[in-house]
């Protein structure tokens, strides 16, 4: 199980991209990569029959490794734990100690 999740604020750590910021759009489980908005763009082209081709750009995958969830109250990279709270299991930031939505 992933401690990050769909719609959590990032921050990329390593890469091409260090430093940037973004909200997650997708979870590849299997590829253990994810989608972020707005960064790592590729061009797409789609073919026309009669008229001229349409160019679009797409969020390509990055690895979960690169990148670190931010912490929205100190507005810093944190680490994500778990607690349990009558018996019902709750995303915490450790710097913080705040408790997270599922």
């Amino acid at each position: 199980m992933f401690k990050i999740k769909k719609g959590d604020i990032i921050k990329i750590i390593t890469g091409k991209y260090k430093g940037k910021k973004g909200k997650i759009l997708k979870i590849f489980k299997k590829e253990n990569k994810v989608c972020i908005k707005g960064i790592k763009l590729i061009k797409k082209y789609i073919k026309k029959s009669k008229k001229k081709g349409v160019f679009y750009f797409k969020e390509s995958k990055i690895d979960i490794s690169n990148i670190s969830f931010i912490d929205l109250k100190y507005k810093c990279i944190t680490k994500i734990g778990f607690k349990y709270i009558n018996n019902k299991k709750f995303r915490f930031c450790k710097k913080s100690n705040t408790l997270l939505k599922n």
